[in-house]
């Protein structure tokens, strides 16, 4: 009966912190990793990032794609600034270092194997009252 008491303590612990999450926190936890983080397998950056950051978690589907950008959040919010294009969204004015993940296969099933690829790109947000929410997409530098 202890366990089960401390367990449901747990859960509705980790549950309160995640219903304070404001989306710009949420935003910041899922796709900032400022200074990048190094971890003892290169190769397994995305997998170790993604349990870390709480994205993907044991008995929950894999995200197909996660990209962590490798810039100060304060770039990521002087995008708001940006006049935002036609779907609404607002690009960052110079290209910055990511990581972007992608779940190797079809199977959404954990246990989640992503690949990882170094870019420099700009970075489109989705912003409320100035501070960005959503990371819409990125693109390459035109030449």
């Amino acid at each position: 009966m202890a366990g089960w008491a401390l367990c449901m303590t747990l859960v509705l612990a980790v549950l309160a912190e995640a219903a304070g999450e404001s989306r710009y926190d949420k935003f910041l936890r899922q796709h900032v990793d400022h200074p990048q983080t190094s971890v003892l397998a290169a190769h397994r950056y995305c997998e170790t990032m993604l349990a870390r950051r709480r994205v993907t978690a044991p008995g929950r589907a894999c995200k197909p794609s996660n990209t962590f950008v490798h810039a100060p959040a304060e770039e990521l919010v002087a995008a708001c600034t940006q006049t935002p294009d036609e779907a609404g969204f607002h690009s960052t004015p110079t290209a910055m270092g990511l990581t972007a993940c992608r779940l190797r296969g079809r199977d959404t099933r954990p246990p989640c194997t992503y690949r990882a690829r170094q870019l420099q790109h700009h970075v489109r947000v989705a912003c409320v009252n100035g501070l960005p929410v959503h990371l819409a997409g990125t693109h390459a530098p035109t030449q």
